[in-house]
Formats: structure tokens, sequence, C-alpha cells
């Protein structure tokens, strides 16, 4: 009997849950049609902030923020190993930035609109003509606004760092701005240990990533900001170079956690 009710109040706050989720969803909608055209972007980027906290709230999730603590105002490329579609709410939490993802996403239900509205560009990383026409589109766009690559070119669960692909990186050569590594690590927060909760592999749908989350009872995450890579510095450094120092740096960063 304790058991019966224990499962129907776990059932109930998960479709409570659901329903938030939901409603702030149509909020977002709504702000991107009817607000997004008429503001400043520093007014954009706290609303954004504001609907990523929401939704971490709604999802029970936590973050710690580690290592560098400020970021620049001005434009600079983020390098993040990749674990879920998650991983862009937990960044825009904590600093609004824009995205290159993978041309999957432009397709997605919602989620999919919402991305090109905040100005996410796209790749077919099988389409080689076509990912370097979306490097020159990540220059030119450096040169307003910063960027987050996920240079995996895959989700992972989390446990490791894949290889990186180098072709990105050639978008900070050309602008001349800073590399930005971060490391994220997903953890239970009942246990604290590492969780794979959120990670978006193989064929999972985006309803069943969610409920994962929602099913975790809660999770801590990690946001690890490693010294930047200043390219008047390393004048000399191409793609491949920068390509394999962020792996090595996140990578490390990952097994230590």
């Amino acid at each position: 009997m304790m058991s019966t009710q224990k499962e129907n109040a776990l059932s109930y706050r998960i479709v409570r849950r659901w329903l938030s989720i939901l409603i702030l969803i149509l909020q977002g909608v709504g702000t991107l049609c009817f607000i997004f055209p008429f503001i400043t972007n520093e007014k954009k980027n706290r609303k954004i902030k504001d609907w990523s906290h929401a939704l971490l709230k709604i999802l029970n999730v936590q973050i710690e923020v580690k290592g560098i603590r400020d970021l620049p105002s001005t434009p600079f490329l983020m390098v993040s190993n990749h674990i879920s579609w998650f991983d862009i709410h937990l960044l825009n939490a904590h600093q609004p930035i824009s995205f290159v993802a993978k041309s999957e996403v432009a397709g997605w239900p919602v989620f999919g609109w919402m991305a090109k509205q905040l100005g996410t560009l796209f790749i077919r990383r099988d389409d080689l003509k076509h990912a370097k026409n979306v490097v020159k589109e990540v220059a030119i766009a450096l040169g307003e606004r910063s960027i987050c690559i996920f240079p995996e070119g895959t989700s992972t669960a989390g446990d490791k760092v894949l290889s990186f692909k180098p072709l990105l990186f050639e978008a900070a050569i050309q602008a001349q701005v800073p590399i930005y590594p971060v490391a994220i690590a997903y953890f239970c927060k009942e246990t604290g240990l590492r969780s794979q909760a959120a990670a978006f592999v193989g064929d999972m749908g985006l309803l069943e990533s969610v409920g994962n989350i929602l099913k975790s009872r809660g999770l801590n995450v990690t946001l690890t900001f490693l010294p930047p890579i200043d390219l008047f510095i390393h004048s000399h450094a191409d793609r491949k170079w920068l390509s394999q120092y962020c792996y090595d740096c996140i990578s490390h960063e990952i097994t230590q956690i």
C-alpha cells in the first residue's frame, strides 16, 4: 500500500513537471514572437538566461561553475564536450551564447524553430562543402557575438571525450578571437556519482531524454571553464593544433572529475 502511494505521488510530480515544461515552452515561443523583435540584445540575453534557469528548476538541475568565473563581454569561441541537448540550456543559464548545431536539430518540432530564432547556425557534418561554408558564417558571426561549438560531432554518455573535429576551429583563426574550453559533467544529486540520465545518445528521442532527466530525481552539473587560448600569443597555431589542445584540456578535466 505504502509503495503504491509513493509510486502515485512520483507519477503525479512527473506529470506536473511535464505540464510546467509545456507552459514554459509556450512562454518561450510567445517571447520570441512578440517581445524579441522589439528589445535590445542585452534584454534578450536576460530573458534567455531567465528561461534557461526556469527549465533547470523544473528539471531539478543545479549548476556548479568552476575555473574561469568571468567570461568576456567581447566575442569568443567556446569549445565544449557534448553529452545532451540540455548542454545548451546549462551554458545559457550561465551566460547566453549562440551555438553551432547539427542540421537535424533544425527539424525538431518547436525546439528547432526556437533554436533558429536564437541565432543557431546549423551544419551538415557529412557535407564537407556545406561545413566549409558554415566556417565562414561562424567567422562572420564571431565579429559580433560569441559562439559555442561541440567539436566531437556527436553526444556521448559523458564518461569520456571523443576526438575533436578541427574544421570549425578555423573560424576562430579567421575572426582572431580567443577560445574558451569548457568541460561539462553530470552527477546524480542523491549519490554524487556520475550520471548518464541526461545523455542523448543513439536513437533516443527528445521526449524520451526529457523523461529520463525527470526520472533521475535531480542532477548536479559541473561547468569547468578552463584557461583561454589567446590567438595573439599562439599566432602560429593552426586548427589541428587548437583542436588537439582543447581536446587534451577537456579530456583531462573529465577524467579527473
